[in-house]
């Protein structure tokens, strides 16, 4: 199964100029325990998914009240300059909606 058919929410959106962040959060506590304990996604999966570093990952927390992932990341350029092609960050997300969930 596909992230994208497993979560009920996948975004990406700014923290700031410099950050986007990333969140995926689930509709049951039941689907959320199965994805976190799948290890479908680590920080070091994400980075390399990311053409990052583990350590360029600022934040990568399961927040259980939410039921969710959070992870940030730095811009590759600051928001609003040029070369920067997504002034608002929400369209980074893309990546993860193909991640493979197993069973």
């Amino acid at each position: 199964m596909k992230l994208k058919d497993f979560a009920q929410v996948i975004r990406s959106k700014n923290s700031g100029p410099f950050e986007i962040t990333f969140d995926i959060i689930f509709k049951s506590e039941a689907d959320y325990n199965h994805f976190k304990n799948s290890q479908a996604l680590t920080k070091e999966s994400f980075a390399t998914l990311y053409h990052l570093t583990p350590a360029d990952v600022i934040t990568f927390e399961y927040f259980d009240p939410a039921r969710g992932l959070k992870i940030t990341i730095p811009r590759p350029w600051a928001q609003g300059s040029i070369g920067e092609s997504d002034m608002h960050g929400s369209q980074q997300y893309a990546p993860l909606l193909d991640i493979t969930i197993t069973a």
